[in-house]
């Protein structure tokens, strides 16, 4: 069976659709099967990363792995069942068709809590929630005290988000499926205000330990991330096109990308770092 890998965060801007795709390609540059799916019916980020990917290499006749990317079946209203929901027979058809074919399939979610996420969710051997370093994001994972003190961080309880991942997790439990693997992204980490960083760290460390996730790094803020969407590139494209290769910044990018792959540990994925 395919191993599912969903990019899941309520909030929009996190670096979900940049993530999607980058370890997606990645995944598909060491050999492997890789399905995507965008849960995001109405931004597409994904799926319009990919569709660029595809044009790109049609016009410049190049040769790059390729996830196959597949929309969400349209449902016919004539044809459900009774009481059946379409975005659950739509989400079912896709996955159905893709499982067969592919070693991993990576979901992007949309920045918001919908039918579909929750449906994701609940099929995710791995969670990846990418968010913006700071206290402004924290509330996606948890509720913190609003009289935050100069040295210390209260947090009162999970977020909604977070109880929706509990909710999948317990629903994994009760079908005999192995617990999802919750990853948390650090993304967007700057080389300022470290005070105020150290302290979204101790946040997250002492979060991560009442429910469970892991703590990982993610991807600094670049520039270079804007540039390559339009071209559906990523950062490991670049060597094999002769771009940028001694670009000290995307170097570090790269770096970054091997880190993530290697803390997520997937099955039969070796990662150079």
């Amino acid at each position: 069976m395919a191993h599912i890998i969903v990019i899941g965060n309520e909030k929009g801007g996190s670096g979900k659709s940049t993530t999607s795709m980058h370890v997606a390609v990645a995944l598909a540059r060491m050999g492997h099967r890789v399905g995507a799916l965008d849960l995001d019916l109405r931004q597409r980020s994904l799926g319009r990363y990919i569709e660029n990917r595809r044009a790109h290499v049609a016009r410049k006749g190049l040769d790059l792995p390729m996830p196959e990317y597949l929309p969400l079946p349209e449902a016919d209203p004539d044809a459900l069942p009774e009481g059946a929901n379409p975005l659950d027979l739509r989400f079912s058809a896709a996955m159905s068709e893709l499982e067969p074919r592919s070693d991993f399939i990576v979901i992007d979610c949309p920045g918001a809590h919908t039918r579909l996420s929750q449906l994701a969710h609940a099929l995710a051997d791995t969670l990846i929630t990418p968010m913006n370093d700071s206290f402004v994001d924290f509330d996606l994972l948890a509720r913190i005290d609003p009289e935050i003190g100069p040295e210390t961080v209260k947090v009162l309880g999970p977020s909604i988000y977070a109880e929706m991942v509990w909710a999948a997790r317990q629903a994994r439990a009760r079908e005999g499926l192995k617990p999802i693997d919750w990853v948390v992204l650090r993304n967007r980490m700057g080389t300022q205000a470290m005070h105020n960083k150290r302290k979204v760290g101790a946040a997250l460390e002492e979060l991560s330990r009442r429910i469970g996730f892991r703590v990982a790094p993610g991807f600094s803020e670049r520039v270079i991330f804007r540039e390559l969407f339009p071209r559906g590139l990523t950062l490991l494209d670049l060597r094999d096109l002769g771009e940028a290769s001694f670009s000290l910044s995307n170097i570090a990018a790269r770096q970054e990308l091997r880190d993530l792959l290697a803390t997520l540990e997937l099955p039969g994925v070796r990662v150079q770092v």
